[in-house]
């Protein structure tokens, strides 16, 4: 009879991909683990290939399309700053954690994407703050059990500066570790995104890039030992995986500056007043929408079509291919979209309508990186966002401990594969899944 494990550790390791996996196996921690566990080097993110709707997909074993979060931000054309998508009502199937959580299960949670308002017992919500008026502890107050956020501020705080990292992460290391010790959570999902964030910054090779791989390390190292002291380790599964990974980039097209060109955004003294249709950047993707009240338009359809097909002819441009919204869906994105469209290497895709094309990352009104907030004057950047099979830009899957069967996997699979697979493994029930057991990891 399978063996299924009491206690349940996930982490994802935001931007960490297939390509970091020999690196990683040189460190100590991730070598001994990687020794002991089931492991995938030929993972498929989602598409587009953002971390909200990976992180949805892994908990639910569905596509985008299938449990609502298609993008990490809300459509809203015209605002500077979208809302993010961060809440648990935003989702429309069943999840991993709720489903633990009626077989029992203590559920805890630090800084997962879309667990905001989600009931589990023990979390911090990942929550962009977009507004001027808006405060983060306040935000997070409101959606997510107050009295453990403030616990784990008053104690650990002094650890973050904003979204800096390594800071935010040395606070998601203390909060968790501080959370295992005090309520021994019997699901646990861990978000930590100092890999991502220094190679949105520096570049996906650059050295910041490898000291957060280090810092990973260490912080496995921590976990595991932690995990050691607070329960017994043959009734424990851990799992550590990516989400995505990413591509340099140098260059921003701009295809609603094409879409205002062509009369179909009307914009008055610097503002969005209206629009047609709008390109809502992916970064390495962008989906374009007709209005809700114009999408029968045929005229409009083939105005919109033919500005996009002409941007794609142009070699000073970054289009490389054009999805129609049916192809989209078929991948897995929003299956509400006109058109989508993928970036030419070294391109990425922006809101921006001022100017055709811009450098990577200016594009706020500032001119200060999306990602980080400082001006852009430090070279190469990175971000993702792209279709999943793309040479070089797979991520990773590994699992170890309870219920486990040790050894490399050599086939291609995707995030929502995973959500099957720990449902399986934990014999709690998603419904209807985009996903297939991954066989050969389990016992």
């Amino acid at each position: 009879m399978r063996k299924v494990p009491k206690r349940v550790m996930i982490v994802s390791l935001d931007a960490v991909g297939a390509e970091d996996l020999p690196f990683l196996e040189t460190l100590p921690h991730f070598r001994r683990f990687f020794e002991r566990a089931a492991l995938c080097g030929r993972v498929n993110s989602v598409y587009p290939s953002l971390t909200y709707p990976a992180h949805t997909s892994i908990l639910t074993g569905r596509m985008p399309k299938n449990h609502g979060v298609v993008n990490n931000i809300r459509l809203q054309p015209g605002r500077e700053r979208p809302d993010w998508i961060f809440r648990r009502a935003d989702v429309k199937s069943p999840v991993l954690y709720e489903e633990a959580k009626k077989k029992g299960m203590t559920t805890a949670g630090i800084l997962w994407p879309v667990i905001g308002r989600s009931g589990m017992d023990y979390y911090v919500p990942e929550i962009m703050v977009t507004r001027k008026w808006q405060n983060q502890i306040l935000m997070n107050a409101l959606n997510g059990p107050v009295g453990y956020q403030l616990d784990l501020n008053r104690r650990f705080g002094h650890l973050r500066s904003g979204i800096a990292q390594p800071q935010l992460d040395n606070f998601a290391m203390a909060s968790a570790l501080y959370t295992m010790e005090k309520y021994r959570p019997d699901f646990f999902l861990l978000h930590l995104t100092d890999a991502d964030t220094n190679r949105h910054e520096y570049g996906v090779r650059h050295r910041k890039a490898t000291e957060a791989l280090r810092r990973h390390d260490e912080r496995l190292g921590q976990l595991l030992e932690a995990l050691a002291r607070t329960g017994s380790m043959e009734e424990t599964t851990v799992v550590v995986l990516g989400d995505h990974y990413q591509k340099d980039v140098d260059k921003q097209a701009c295809v609603n500056h094409a879409l205002w060109k062509e009369g179909l955004l009307r914009i008055e003294k610097g503002r969005l007043k209206g629009w047609q249709a709008w390109a809502q950047n992916c970064d390495g993707s962008s989906y374009v929408y007709l209005h809700p009240t114009l999408r029968d338009d045929k005229r409009l359809r083939e105005r919109v079509r033919a500005v996009a097909e002409g941007l794609a002819e142009r070699e000073d441009f970054g289009i490389a291919r054009i999805f129609s919204g049916e192809q989209a869906a078929a991948l897995g994105a929003d299956p509400a979209c006109f058109l989508m469209l993928e970036a030419k290497d070294g391109w990425m895709f922006s809101d921006g309508w001022e100017q055709p094309v811009l450098p990577a990352w200016r594009d706020a009104a500032d001119g200060t990186h999306a990602a980080c907030g400082t001006h852009a004057t430090c070279g190469t950047h990175a971000t993702h966002g792209y279709l999943p099979d793309r040479d070089g830009y797979r991520t990773f899957f590994s699992a170890a401990g309870c219920g486990i069967r040790p050894g490399r996997v050599d086939k291609k699979i995707a995030l929502w594969d995973e959500g099957a697979t720990l449902a399986a493994l934990l014999e709690l029930d998603l419904g209807r899944t985009d996903g297939q057991v991954i066989g050969e990891m389990l016992l």
